[in-house]
């Protein structure tokens, strides 16, 4: 099992990334096995989708970008699929309209095993497998959350608003300057 990071951390010592470490190292015990963790770079990338798209697309736009980037880690790493933990309607990106935008032209299994399930659902598997306690620790918010994102997007709305900023090269950056950090 491989997981992903995407650190957009505006400012130093955030505590996402000692999060990440203590999520994969709680999953590592879990599931009984070893787990691999990259901390991917996106501030730089997040930075760009906010200068030059609109302000309401940016959780959209993040969330295509990280897919993305997770498709090129697992294509280095030779798995299988993406899963996230995504629930229905829980934030501006995972609506269903946003959801089918964040994926359009992926053609990569992308699996929502939580899609269907509300927050206390959620709230407890975490509690069930040791990672809620970690999750709700204080960590700096996103920055470049937008104050309306869009919640029903559409793909030639978001095609437009890709042609703005080259995907290919961000991806590449994020995969380029990922880092792979042990586990204690």
């Amino acid at each position: 099992m491989v997981l992903l990071h995407m650190n957009d951390s505006c400012a130093e010592g955030d505590g996402s990334i000692d999060k990440a470490k203590d999520v994969a190292q709680v999953i590592s015990g879990f599931i009984g096995r070893s787990v691999s963790l990259y901390i991917a770079p996106h501030s730089r990338n997040q930075r760009k989708i906010s200068e030059m798209c609109g302000r309401g697309f940016q959780c959209v736009l993040c969330k295509m970008l990280m897919l993305r980037v997770a498709k090129g880690l697992c294509e280095l790493v030779d798995a299988d699929a993406i899963v996230t933990g995504e629930s229905l309607g829980q934030v501006a990106s995972q609506t269903l309209y946003n959801i089918r935008v964040e994926q359009h032209g992926l053609d990569f299994p992308v699996l929502r095993p939580l899609i269907g399930l509300d927050k206390l659902e959620i709230e407890a598997i975490a509690k069930e497998i040791g990672t809620y306690e970690i999750s709700i620790r204080a960590a700096a918010p996103c920055c470049f959350v937008p104050s309306k994102p869009v919640t029903m997007a559409r793909v030639g709305e978001v095609v437009e608003e890709c042609a703005r900023i080259d995907v290919e090269e961000m991806v590449s950056y994020a995969l380029e300057n990922k880092k792979e950090l042990p586990l204690n």
